[in-house]
């Protein structure tokens, strides 16, 4: 039997503050006409009489808006740079004033081009010239890698608060954000100028010239070094290397290598704020007393050189006392059985030894400490340090294994020999010996004859074993001998031979040094504009015969840059000793093109991976401290009008482009 169906259900009745009736919008409209009904007859016409007078208002209005309107839209363009820069025109920078002779008759000017905006402070825009990278058969032809904005494209970027307040493109490898080229153009050519004329209108009374100041370049390298010197500040303050992508830092010796390596370029450029900060390191936080090793070549360098060189710029004798500390813990790596000292010491243990794979040392690195180490017996009075490393040159200057006054790579510490012989190079692990030798010799007053005897014998060798020209252009560059054999590469640390040599002629050393001084600069400024970045490869090969009309060569592995200073180092010494502006001309070149490939929007720049690529250099991420010690301050030299400013004639360079002064004795 089953139980009746039940229905169960729920009843729930909703108060009216609960209820909300559906309407649509017929019922709305009836709404609102009934309200207009509510309405007194008053209140009806006072609502009828205004809405007639707002009326009557904009119909007497109109005719002046219309004249206003049509006045603007016919109005000079100099009153609409809105709409001018919208068709890709761009107004007369600041402080640029086209004067104009009333009355006179203007052609139609032609179809601007859209410029390259750049970040210098007030800079002139001044139009590119044709890119002249690639061969010089080729050079006619613009550079067809070059960046280039599409039109309409807007620049995606983080501007740097003061001086970064003009648009750039960025482009992006990966992730890593690069800034585009900044810096204006340089100016035309004095042929060019006078080729171009004022233009000249028939009837018409003459076109004043548009005055243009002139772009400053010194300038410019001041701006690179504070853009530099924000990232490192930022992210790596007080330590060795800046890496600027990741906006870290990296570590060698844990010694703020950046820091010194740059305090003298600081001084030269000016930058006293920074200057301050950075003495105020080195006097609270800079200590040698630390449980690492060090290499005696590059501590030497870059330390014990960057400390004495703001010694003698400033008189701070803050400087020299952390020059003798430092001095002293590098000695123990003298304490061999030959007296060539070891690679690597510890200046907190006070103890030294060789690399971990051999006992050999490179013949650059135990040949190029001794202007520094003299200059530090001769400030102190402390005869050890000049003793230490004038046996070294004795010693190298007696041995067997040169081949017509070129030596090996290598040189045992046990023995005192040379190793691996049959290899000849001017490149890495040799180069310094023979810049070292020159200015060894000026920085004792041309008093030590043995050092300019083996000086001006490796030139000779250098002229007789190692120079070489391309099949295409006839380019004169520094090869390499192995066993007898010439090897077409050539290091980018072989362009310091050009302002090497220069240095020599000007000391009155033979007039051929300076002829291929002139040679060799060409080839190596060949070596920036071949590629399509503008920028030099680590390692260049250059091409015996002519099979692809290209001078220049770059194996995979040799592609990257690594801001290295060579090339404006001997541009420096060029400029100054011939006055020639095309050297100028060639440094801001390289100038531009690290800040179109290197240079990161958050400070610092960056060394890169691939110089033949302008659309993915590659960045590595480091920013190496001779950036800032050497690079800038060479250019920063070059672009100086002051020929006293860290005179030749006073000052010698060490290899690391610290300015240690000629002895008085030279006079």
């Amino acid at each position: 039997m089953y139980s009746p169906l039940r229905k169960d259900f729920v009843s729930l009745t909703l108060g009216e503050q609960h209820s909300h009736s559906y309407t649509n919008g017929k019922h709305r409209r009836q709404s609102c006409w009934r309200k207009w009904k509510q309405l007194s007859r008053l209140q009806r016409s006072l609502i009828l009489f205004l809405l007639a007078f707002l009326l009557i208002c904009g119909i007497f209005s109109y005719p002046t808006l219309s004249e206003q309107w049509r006045a603007l839209s016919e109005g000079p363009v100099s009153e609409g740079w809105d709409e001018t820069e919208s068709q890709g025109l761009q107004p007369v920078p600041p402080g640029v004033l086209a004067q104009v002779v009333p009355g006179a008759v203007q052609e139609e000017p032609p179809e601007p081009q859209r410029p390259i905006l750049p970040v210098l402070p007030k800079p002139q825009a001044i139009k590119k010239p044709p890119s002249k990278r690639g061969p010089p058969a080729m050079q006619k032809r613009g550079n067809v890698s070059d960046w280039q904005l599409k039109d309409g494209e807007e620049p995606a970027f983080r501007r740097d608060e003061e001086q970064e307040k003009e648009a750039k493109t960025v482009i992006s490898w990966r992730g890593a954000m690069i800034e585009a080229e900044q810096g204006t153009e340089p100016q035309p050519s004095a042929h060019a100028k006078e080729a171009a004329g004022p233009a000249e209108v028939e009837g018409a009374a003459p076109l004043q010239p548009v005055s243009v100041k002139p772009v400053d370049r010194a300038e410019a390298v001041r701006e690179a070094f504070r853009h530099a010197w924000k990232g490192y500040k930022a992210f790596a303050w007080g330590h060795d290397e800046l890496k600027p992508i990741s906006k870290t830092h990296g570590e060698w010796f844990g010694l703020g290598l950046t820091l010194i390596d740059a305090l003298d370029t600081m001084w030269i450029l000016g930058l006293k704020e920074e200057f301050e900060e950075s003495r105020e390191w080195v006097e609270k936080e800079l200590s040698f007393s630390k449980n690492v090793d060090v290499n005696l070549f590059e501590s030497t360098i870059r330390i014990l050189g960057g400390l004495l060189s703001t010694y003698h710029l400033t008189g701070d004798a803050l400087f020299l006392e952390k020059a003798k500390d430092i001095g002293s813990r590098l000695m123990p790596a003298f304490k061999t059985p030959s007296k060539i000292p070891f690679s690597d010491v510890n200046i907190g243990k006070g103890t030294a030894h060789p690399p971990r794979w051999t006992t050999d040392s490179t013949v650059a690195e135990v040949t190029s400490i001794q202007l520094e180490f003299r200059e530090l017996s001769r400030l102190t009075q402390d005869p050890q340090y000049q003793k230490a490393v004038d046996e070294i040159m004795g010693q190298v200057h007696r041995l067997d294994g040169k081949h017509d006054g070129l030596v090996p790579m290598f040189i045992n510490t046990n023995s005192g020999k040379f190793t691996h012989r049959g290899v000849y190079t001017l490149g890495a692990r040799a180069d310094s010996y023979y810049e070292y030798l020159l200015k060894q010799w000026l920085q004792g007053g041309k008093q030590e004859p043995e050092l300019l005897e083996d000086y001006i014998q490796a030139v000779e060798g250098v002229k007789k074993n190692l120079l070489k020209q391309t099949a295409p252009s006839k380019l004169l560059f520094v090869g390499e001998l192995s066993h007898g054999r010439l090897n077409p590469k050539m290091d980018h640390l072989v362009c310091f031979l050009p302002g090497t040599l220069a240095l020599g002629a000007h000391n009155g050393l033979p007039a051929d040094h300076m002829e291929l001084a002139v040679q060799l600069i060409e080839t190596c400024h060949q070596m920036y504009v071949q590629m399509e970045t503008g920028l030099s490869p680590e390692i260049a090969h250059f091409n015996l015969q002519n099979h692809n009309g290209r001078d220049v060569d770059v194996k995979p592995a040799d592609r990257h840059n690594l801001l290295r200073p060579e090339t404006v180092e001997s541009l420096f010494y060029m400029y100054r000793f011939t006055q020639d502006s095309k050297y100028r001309d060639w440094g801001w070149e390289i100038l531009q093109s690290f800040n179109k490939f290197t240079r990161v929007p958050s400070g610092g720049y960056t060394s890169i991976g691939n110089v033949r690529d302008p659309v993915n250099p590659g960045p590595r991420d480091k920013m190496e401290s001779f950036f800032l010690g050497e690079t800038l301050k060479y250019l920063f030299l070059l672009f100086s009008d002051d020929p006293d400013l860290i005179s030749l004639d006073k000052y010698v360079f060490n290899t690391e482009a610290h300015p240690l002064p000629i002895w008085p004795s030279a006079s």
